[in-house]
């Protein structure tokens, strides 16, 4: 199989198995070969590895201040009392990393009455982290996939959750897209291709593409997508969408992350975080199809300022001196400056239609 990329992995017990999967059955696609990386019962990354904060491999926006949960929390709290304050509403995160998001959305949410009594539901795949958010929040309600939550109002928080689904890769041809896939040679697994055809999905995208593009489409956002929105159409409820990407998938963002460096995606399978960015697009089009209303695009620079982050900083400030005044300032520029996550990161709001958007998102 010919190697596009030229990249090669060292040999792990899941780049093993892989071999075996691929000798047996033939080329995976990206999809398949991420899902098994980060989520192999014993060997994924998730299931095997400590993924956040300083003493893993990469640092979330919740990790670097409790300022960005406190802001998430204001602002589904606002949301939630525009649309009546249903007592029957659930607060759910999706993708909780070690709970540090909710924990700090928790402990702001007495300033909405009655916001912090609503339970907490959380989607988790990995028995380690359930057991991380579990001890942090205590009496939190775990679910493996959109499915289970209950039909309620939903007020939904999804930080970095949608970049971390399995991804496929397309390069365009000059009539239709040949997929990327994995298959081995005598180095060990290597990036191919497979013959060129139409994909229904990938038809609109004929339209901005050249031959020699490559695209990227996630198999599992529209189900998601709509599980999440139907429950909204139904019964209220609101999701804040925060994540790096943007509005339209374009060039291959597949990146591999190993103690804080960035790695060949297939170097050392298992060993690395690996994540590609969010097609905003295909997030709009499945909601409104649900029959939800999306927001327009924002920066989560802005999205912060406007629900007063800045105001929150300098009155945290005041209790802080030398150094940790210095890593709290440090901490501000790096969730809110266009040249850092502020401008990287993107939020998208999703409502009912008739319903209020969420405070930081109004047009």
């Amino acid at each position: 199989m010919v190697d596009p990329k030229g990249t090669r992995q060292t040999m792990t017990a899941l780049a093993e198995i892989l071999r075996q999967r691929i000798a047996q059955q033939g080329p995976l696609n990206l999809a398949d070969y991420i899902g098994e990386c980060l989520l192999h019962p014993e060997h994924g990354y998730y299931t095997q590895q400590e993924a956040f904060g300083r003493s893993g491999d990469f640092i979330t926006a919740p990790e670097i201040s409790q300022m960005f949960g406190e802001m998430i929390g204001l602002a589904l709290g606002a949301t939630w009392q525009a649309q009546g304050a249903p007592k029957e509403a659930i607060v759910v995160e999706l993708g909780p990393g070690r709970g540090t998001l909710m924990s700090d959305l928790r402990r702001i949410a007495p300033a909405v009455p009655g916001f912090d009594s609503l339970p907490i539901h959380m989607i988790e795949a990995s028995p380690r982290l359930r057991k991380l958010q579990s001890d942090a929040l205590p009496g939190v309600i775990h679910h493996s996939e959109v499915s289970q939550l209950p039909q309620a109002p939903l007020f939904l928080i999804a930080n970095e959750f949608f970049d971390a689904l399995p991804i496929r890769q397309f390069r365009r041809k000059s009539a239709g897209w040949e997929e990327i896939l994995l298959g081995c040679d005598a180095n060990g697994l290597c990036f191919g291709k497979a013959a060129p055809q139409p994909y229904p999905f990938l038809a609109h995208r004929l339209e901005d593409t050249a031959p020699g593009m490559i695209v990227e489409y996630c198999p599992a956002l529209p189900s998601i997508v709509a599980e999440l929105s139907q429950r909204m159409a139904d019964h209220g409820g609101a999701a804040l969408i925060i994540d790096y990407g943007d509005w339209r998938s374009q060039g291959d963002t597949l990146q591999a992350v190993c103690h804080h460096q960035h790695a060949d995606p297939l170097a050392a399978p298992g060993t690395a975080d690996l994540t590609a960015h969010l097609d905003f697009e295909a997030l709009y089009n499945a909601a409104s199809a649900a029959g939800l209303r999306p927001t327009r695009l924002a920066t989560q620079g802005v999205f912060l300022e406007r629900l007063g982050v800045t105001q929150r900083a300098q009155l945290l400030a005041k209790s802080l001196s030398g150094a940790a005044l210095e890593s709290h300032i440090a901490a501000h520029r790096r969730l809110t400056h266009p040249d850092e996550m502020g401008g990287l990161f993107k939020v998208m709001g999703l409502v009912p239609e008739g319903a209020a958007v969420p405070p930081g998102l109004e047009p």
